[in-house]
């Protein structure tokens, strides 16, 4: 009786559900690889390596041994004068002091690279309730919680952290170092005015509150309620949701 009741599930729903959750597990642990240009196949290869780098391969994220102390690579720019060899001019963190420098290294100069490990980390809260941190992630490997200072995650990138939003978050020796907002942001609209009746410009721009209290410029059509994507390395909309 019992075993007739049960109903036999197809071979082809188990492979659906098998490749949904595969795609799930695959868009939550490649988001750090898309931040820094790393395909992390495995987990233990996240690991960033130690074998030097030449000055031209050096890109933002990059945490290097610089002056006998641990620099993290915020932005590079490769100049070409008109006379002289080429150079390239690296805007870095002293990880030790904190300060912020911009640097100058000849491309043929090779740096030792630091053991970065680079994670992805769902945002849980901000211990504060104000936007001051420390803002509290959960490891989406180990569910381990930490929580990382607002040195870390500024304002510029604090405005746009809403509960359960998968970031990369850059450690050295288990300390936060960075903190990588994902390319686009879904964001429901909380308060901006609405559309006058019989205007029919679209391509002048609004102001607009999102959930995280945010400011982000809309077009006209735009309603409280409506959920859009937002660019947060530059706050631009990028359209609805």
């Amino acid at each position: 009786m019992l075993a007739s009741s049960v109903r036999p599930v197809s071979i082809g729903l188990i492979g659906s559900l098998a490749i949904e959750l595969y795609a799930h597990i695959a868009r939550r642990t490649l988001l750090c690889s898309r931040a820094v240009d790393i395909l992390p196949i495995y987990p233990h290869r996240r690991h960033a390596t130690t074998m030097p780098v030449k000055a031209t391969d050096v890109k933002p994220g990059t945490g290097l041994i610089f002056n006998d102390q641990l620099h993290v690579v915020i932005e590079t720019e490769h100049v070409k004068p008109g006379k002289g060899p080429a150079y390239v001019q690296a805007k870095m963190k002293n990880i030790m002091t904190g300060t912020i420098k911009t640097n100058r290294m000849n491309s043929s100069d090779k740096f030792e690279t630091a053991n970065i490990d680079k994670r992805d980390m769902e945002f849980l809260y901000d211990s504060s309730g104000i936007g001051d941190g420390p803002f509290v992630f959960m490891d989406m490997e180990t569910y381990d919680q930490i929580e990382i200072a607002a040195d870390i995650v500024p304002a510029e990138k604090s405005k746009w952290l809403k509960e359960n939003l998968l970031c990369c978050v850059h450690l050295y020796e288990s300390n936060p170092l960075q903190l990588v907002l994902p390319m686009s942001i879904e964001l429901t609209i909380k308060e901006t005015t609405p559309q006058p009746k019989g205007a029919t410009a679209t391509n002048q721009l609004k102001e607009a509150i999102v959930e995280t209290g945010a400011i982000v410029r809309v077009p006209p059509f735009i309603e409280n309620g409506q959920m859009i994507k937002v660019n947060p390395e530059t706050g631009e909309y990028l359209g609805k949701v």
